[in-house]
């Protein structure tokens, strides 16, 4: 994990002492070790019950609980002297309900603003595997289940088949943007699979063709033809070399 700056440090401990709170921990790129100059700090909440946002109040605007949905259920986005770190309120027993769902191959996907195929319920046991935490303590959640491993990648494969099948009706069409949408979503959801069948945590859609070696499918969503008959042949290209993943 990142050396923890001093600021982020007495934000964590601020937070350790709200009522509620079971731990607080430093997730994201800065807990893998995969951050960079621009990235932010991520700081994980985990609660139980009520909690208390009056002290989170001094430093910003707060959204509480369910504010941003179960999966990304509420927090704030601040800056400390300059330094950006993201508050993230997870509900543990609501945590800890997905990650047992999670190891006998069960989830669900919710539609969140920001994401292409949405957010998968298990990521909050993805959370918990790779957080690091500075107060309190984290429940262990073990390894990547292999019911999920292989549940996911048989559902996202179906889900990415479906989305290029729609991603060729719209080319079809002459509907560009909606061809375009639905054959990025594939790509994502091509990558979930990938990542459930290899055992890989996902914690969010970014980097997550890096992350999966899929990296190279990028380049295919450079200079897209607008014709309809170019459109589908583009499409159908897309599908032959997702297929070969």
């Amino acid at each position: 994990m990142d050396k923890l700056l001093d600021r982020v440090a007495e934000l964590c401990a601020i937070l350790g002492r709200i009522g509620g709170v079971e731990a607080v921990i430093i997730g994201g790129s800065r807990a893998v070790g995969t951050a960079d100059e621009g990235s932010d700090w991520d700081v994980g909440v985990y609660y139980r019950g009520s909690i208390d946002l009056a002290p989170l109040a001094r430093f910003g605007e707060v959204h509480p609980p369910g504010s941003w949905g179960r999966i990304m259920n509420g927090g704030a986005w601040l800056s400390l002297e300059g330094t950006k770190v993201d508050v993230l309120l997870r509900d543990l027993d609501v945590a800890m309900y997905w990650s047992g769902r999670a190891r006998l191959g069960e989830y669900e996907v919710d539609a969140l603003l920001g994401y292409l195929a949405g957010a998968p319920t298990y990521s909050l046991m993805a959370e918990l595997a790779l957080s690091r935490a500075v107060n309190g303590r984290l429940p262990a959640v073990g390894v990547f289940p292999d019911a999920l491993s292989r549940a996911g990648a048989r559902r996202w494969s179906v889900h990415a088949d479906f989305s290029l099948t729609h991603a060729r009706m719209r080319a079809e069409r002459g509907d560009i943007a909606g061809a375009v949408g639905q054959a990025a979503k594939a790509v994502i959801e091509m990558a979930h699979a990938v990542a459930c069948r290899r055992r890989l945590w996902v914690l969010n859609e970014k980097r997550l063709l890096e992350q999966t070696g899929l990296h190279d499918l990028h380049a295919r969503f450079a200079g897209v033809p607008t014709s309809s008959s170019e459109l589908v042949a583009w499409v159908d290209g897309l599908r032959a070399a997702i297929g070969g993943e």
